[in-house]
């Protein structure tokens, strides 16, 4: 079992803007994807646009990008539980499981123990901190063996 449990509060606004993937447990979806990012911003909607991008196997590789939409079901009782779609009507889950106070990194999950990502608004994360995301992540009863690193550009 594990604690896929969600932050208390969500800012959106402090959310929005571009994430760096530190690490994640790998997926078809993503396979072999490395600089990858994420990229939040309203729509005019009301509803959230996502926009996944990466390089195929080398920070020099095919660039590829996804672009889908994301919503929030019950902003008053659970902000941090989203729903992400890149493929028409279906979407999946996306919780904050772990937020840093000043939005600087985050630990993403799902209902299931299947998906895991490490962001960080940097391309790069202190180990300090990234170690300590480790602990928190296997205390919730995640794998952390399965995750895998993600080649990034170094910061400017």
């Amino acid at each position: 079992m594990i604690d896929n449990s969600v932050v208390k509060e969500l800012d959106l606004q402090k959310y929005l803007g571009t994430w760096y993937e530190i690490a994640r447990y790998d997926h078809r979806f993503e396979e072999g994807l490395v600089g990858v990012t994420a990229n939040y911003s309203m729509r005019s909607d009301g509803k959230i646009k996502v926009v996944n991008s990466g390089y195929e196997n080398t920070l020099d590789g095919e660039y590829t990008e996804s672009v889908g939409k994301a919503k929030i079901p019950d902003p008053k009782n659970e902000p941090a539980k989203l729903k992400v779609s890149f493929f028409w009507f279906f979407y999946g889950d996306y919780f904050v499981l772990e937020l840093d106070e000043d939005y600087q990194w985050a630990v993403i999950g799902s209902s299931s123990d299947k998906y895991l990502w490490i962001l960080s608004r940097t391309p790069q994360m202190e180990s300090e901190i990234y170690n300590d995301l480790l602990q928190r992540i296997t205390d919730r009863g995640y794998d952390t063996s399965k995750l895998i690193k993600v080649k990034q550009k170094k910061n400017n």
